[in-house]
């Protein structure tokens, strides 16, 4: 294995076991800021190491082992156990293990300690987005659209508090779950966006180890509440959204947009799973949240054969329901590329310049107003507006994208 090789086997296991490293430190040493740093060193040493001593035949097994050893060194070092009795324990790991919930994993427990209700939302999402989900810093900061070094004090705050307070690393009872687990699909869904569409430049525009762990860990909630409405149209969501996942980008590196995709190169399971659990949510009668209702826009676009087939009537209409209970500038964004299919560009212009003074930082904004620019033949407007959007897109593929159709205007 030539040293491309061993690097991207390197960043392929980082996107794999960060997450199952940083939980199985966590719950063994029971702080948070000795399980991230002890897993970030373990991947330092491998960087060093693989290249010469080659990549081991379970990474994931080296890399927990290394970490647990550079944690034992750090306490030591730093004489935070005094007890000998319990540095023994650390050596030799022999207490007897915990007995096993309802699920018994080490990244679903990691999660609901990152998303406790005695943090604050965006706190909780940002943990777990650099705990579980393995982001750096700029990535998550870019995410938020906040400067770097307030993200970096927000996480570590976050962990302070954590110790302080004592919160605990386990999954909830069955009793506190409902309250509990609408933080933690907030995360999820934050974890899956980043995997399907990553914010930094320098890293690949798609990271499906993301989309994978968010799926998976979403699977877990829903065994665990197979009645929550939210919970079953968060993984549909998902689903539907990963199914179109190797038609987004194309063999040069580009984006494509819903409207170029090879439908053929849709996960048709995916999208049969997800559809099942939109109709099932739907035969429930129940009022639908947030994530189903996305999660039945989605059902619409990928039950269209072609583009021109899209019922863009019945996506406006669930942007409408959508928009009253999440009346947020980003979803009212989204509703105005179906009204422009349905309405025309013009009125759909006329809407996302309303949206200026709340997301000109974001470039979706600016490249939706491209796009509608480009439509309407005002090819001046239209090139100032990809540039802005190109200025402020971090994902690769999309900068890609953005760059072609703006150098395709007359």
């Amino acid at each position: 294995m030539n040293r491309v090789d061993v690097r991207e086997a390197i960043t392929r296991t980082h996107h794999e076991e960060w997450a199952r490293v940083v939980a199985s430190l966590s719950r063994r040493f029971g702080d948070l800021d000795i399980a991230e740093e002890a897993a970030a060193e373990a991947f330092a040493t491998a960087v060093e190491r693989w290249p010469a001593d080659g990549v081991p035949p379970n990474p994931g097994a080296w890399l927990t082992t290394t970490a647990n050893r550079k944690a034992i060194d750090r306490i030591r070092r730093e004489n935070k156990r005094d007890d000998k009795h319990k540095e023994a324990q650390m050596v030799y790991d022999d207490d007897p293990p915990e007995p096993a919930g309802a699920i018994d994993d080490d990244r679903l427990r990691l999660i609901f300690t990152c998303c406790h209700p005695a943090l604050a939302m965006e706190t909780r999402v940002a943990l777990t987005l650099r705990m579980v989900g393995g982001l750096t810093v700029p990535e998550i900061a870019r995410a938020f659209l906040v400067q770097e070094s307030a993200m970096g004090q927000r996480i570590t705050r976050a962990k302070a508090k954590i110790k302080a307070a004592r919160i605990p690393y386990r999954v909830p009872s069955a009793e506190d779950l409902p309250v509990r687990v609408s933080g933690v699909l907030a995360v999820l869904y934050l974890v899956f966006n980043e995997g399907y569409l990553a914010t930094g430049p320098d890293t690949d525009p798609l990271r499906p180890g993301l989309t994978a762990e968010a799926i998976r860990l979403t699977r877990l909630i829903r065994a665990l509440m197979p009645d929550d409405g939210e919970v079953a149209g968060l993984l549909a969501l998902m689903l539907l959204t990963e199914a179109r996942r190797t038609a987004r980008v194309s063999a040069s590196g580009d984006l494509v947009p819903l409207a170029e995709q090879d439908r053929g190169a849709w996960d048709a399971a995916l999208i049969a799973e997800g559809h099942r659990l939109v109709r099932e949510r739907l035969a429930s009668r129940m009022a639908p949240g947030r994530y189903q209702i996305l999660a039945a826009i989605n059902a619409v676009h990928t039950s269209a054969r072609d583009i021109r087939d899209t019922d863009w009537s019945q996506v406006v209409a669930l942007y409408d329901q959508l928009v009253r209970l999440d009346p947020s500038p980003i979803i009212v964004l989204n509703r105005t590329i179906a009204v422009a299919e349905l309405d025309g560009p013009e009125i759909a212009l006329a809407a996302v310049d309303r949206l200026e003074d709340k997301l000109a930082g974001y470039h979706a904004y600016h490249a939706t107003r491209a796009d509608l620019l480009r439509r309407l033949g005002q090819s001046q407007k239209s090139r100032a507006a990809y540039d802005k959007a190109i200025e402020l897109a971090g994902n690769t593929a999309e900068t890609a994208y953005l760059t072609r159709r703006r150098d395709q205007l007359g």
